[in-house]
């Protein structure tokens, strides 16, 4: 009987300062103190402190920045800088902007208002409409809207009287939440500092990963106004650091970002007992844990017939998304599943990788990355290596026809966490049938449940046969966060979606995870959020790896976020126009 390795490797800690129990115990406790005043504390007073964290946010953000592209090897003013200042700070000031309209809504008229439409998908589950919410953001992101799709048996009317459950029972939601930050995307940490103290109602201890150690200092300052008020916490640590804190008696519960052997290791512990009780499921540790896990993500490409300029534009989409923070992203796509029989199959990853070959390869800053290369290339000696290793880089990587039926492949059971991608192409008789089995094939064999994105042709939306499928495929698809030609990483950056695995993985099988971030509407009941996006968005999007003006429309786009007005759209516009 084989045994199929899945998931994600084993984690990979740096060394950190020296453990220090008395200071760590006198932070937790001075911050679990603190949980009644949060608790008692008005609306009002949480949106003040949440529209200054987002002034000092956008006051560290150079400075943060310039850290941030030394650590990862990144030129300042480039297009790779833009990223990371989008990425990095950007989306944590998205969701902060997010949560001041939603407390406003629950200051002035009960609960966070979402903009609609509200909708019910041929399944009969409820789809709320989060995005756009402004005139404002259609403008700014035309022609693209998101979804927050509910579990079954939820009306309208439920939904709305679940929203917001800490502000209508503030006193039972209180608590101290542990919050064990990403090492990877710097916003993540503090990204779920804010979802635990505004949506969940908790007080937080955020532990920064090893890797991000350098950021402290920039998440102080960014974050002081929550700091100075004694409701958010920031340390250092390693393994011990973390054990630490996950068993500190005033820890209810915790949230970690990383991967699933992570989760392993809080929930059930290490080495051989870890791995028994995770057998037995019987875990060491029983406070709640929510997770945000890795995924090997898959491109559902819709076969069609395009032009030369589609396959190109297409090309740059899926190739962004690879290269986007060199592939240390729980999100970046790890295989892009095709028909074997669509003509352009060939043509299609060409066009990637003469695209890949344009964007220049990045240092691979993140623990373990040149092992778990190897590892790829050694079951894929033939894959196709793009771009240089200078510099501590790794060049960007395509493991093209993978076997679909040799189901224990390591493309499709773990996730590579570095600059790799694969291709799977599916036998089918027809284009609907295709969209199908790629749906099966995704949800069954792929590893994980966190995001996907579907790739269709208007022309095959449109056909009578395909265009149904294609929109129970949306339906089908057992992830938390769907891009619908649109890369599903913008259901993270909007805030107004949820973030998570789809709900539903056994605790001693935990894959993506469990539970969710952002939701700035409060919702309750959600199962997976969807974006969508024009086949062709003119001008191309900023975020596109092969745009060249990025780094100074980003820094616009971080101003609109902060303050969102007439005047700052312009200003991004116009910057993304020149």
């Amino acid at each position: 009987m084989t045994t199929v390795q899945r998931g994600a490797a084993a984690p990979q800690q740096l060394s950190a300062e020296d453990f220090d129990e008395k200071a760590l115990s006198e932070v937790v406790t001075k911050v679990a103190a603190s949980k009644d005043k949060w608790a008692q504390l008005s609306i009002a007073k949480r949106r003040s402190l949440l529209e200054e964290t987002i002034s000092a946010i956008v006051n560290e953000a150079p400075a943060w920045l310039h850290s941030a592209c030394k650590a990862k090897g990144l030129e300042e003013g480039t297009t790779e800088s833009g990223e990371e200042l989008f990425s990095g700070i950007g989306t944590l000031v998205t969701m902060a902007r997010a949560l001041v309209i939603a407390l406003k809504d629950l200051e002035t008229k009960g609960r966070p208002i979402f903009p609609g439409p509200v909708e019910i998908a041929l399944d009969g589950r409820t789809k709320i409409g989060v995005f756009p919410r402004t005139n404002l953001e259609r403008a700014l992101f035309a022609k693209t809207t998101a979804e927050v799709w509910m579990k079954p048996g939820l009306d309208r009317r439920a939904i709305q009287a679940a929203q917001a459950p800490a502000y209508k029972d503030p006193e039972s939601h209180k608590g101290l939440s542990l919050v064990l930050g990403a090492g990877n995307v710097a916003a993540l940490g503090p990204r779920d500092v804010l979802s635990k103290l505004f949506v969940e109602g908790k007080v937080v201890v955020l532990k920064a990963n090893p890797v991000n150690d350098y950021l402290v200092p920039h998440w102080t300052r960014a974050m002081s106004p929550l700091i100075d008020a004694g409701f958010l916490a920031i340390v250092r640590g390693g393994a011990q650091v973390g054990s630490y804190l996950c068993d500190h008696p005033l820890v209810e519960d915790i949230h970690v970002t990383g991967s699933d052997k992570t989760y392993d290791a809080i929930v059930y512990g290490v080495g051989p007992e870890g791995a028994a009780r995770k057998a037995a499921d019987t875990p060491l540790r029983t406070k709640p844990v929510s997770a945000e896990l890795g995924s090997v993500s898959p491109v559902i490409v819709v076969p069609g017939k395009w032009s030369d300029k589609e396959l190109r534009y297409q090309a740059e989409h899926v190739a962004t998304m690879l290269t986007n923070n060199a592939g240390f992203n729980c999100l970046t796509p790890r295989v892009i599943i095709t028909h074997a029989s669509w003509p352009q199959r060939e043509a299609f990853m060409v066009e990637i990788e003469s695209v890949l070959a344009t964007i220049p390869t990045r240092k691979a800053y993140y623990p373990g990355a040149k092992d778990r290369f190897q590892a790829f290339v050694d079951a894929h000696p033939d894959a196709d290596l793009i771009g240089g290793t200078a510099n501590g880089a790794l060049p960007w990587t395509v493991v093209r026809g993978v076997d679909a039926k040799t189901t224990t492949d390591i493309c499709l059971n773990v996730e590579a966490f570095c600059s790799l991608t694969s291709e799977c192409a599916l036998d089918a008789d027809s284009t609907a049938a295709f969209v199908a089995e790629a749906v099966r094939f995704a949800n069954d064999v792929v590893w994980g449940s966190l995001s996907a994105t579907v790739l269709c042709h208007p022309s095959q939306i449109a056909d009578p046969l395909v265009g149904p499928a294609v929109e129970k495929a949306i339906a089908d698809l057992k992830y938390g966060g769907i891009g619908f030609n649109l890369f599903h990483g913008l259901v993270f950056a909007l805030s107004t979606t949820s973030w998570g695995a789809y709900p539903g993985h056994a605790r001693n099988d935990i894959q993506s995870g469990c539970g969710v971030v952002g939701n700035a509407y409060m919702l309750e009941g959600i199962q997976k959020s969807v974006v969508r996006g024009p086949w062709i968005q003119k001008p191309k999007p900023v975020w596109f790896a092969t745009q060249k003006n990025s780094s100074k429309v980003m820094a616009k786009l971080l101003n609109y976020q902060a303050n969102p007005s007439f005047k700052s759209m312009l200003a991004v516009l116009g910057a993304a126009i020149r």
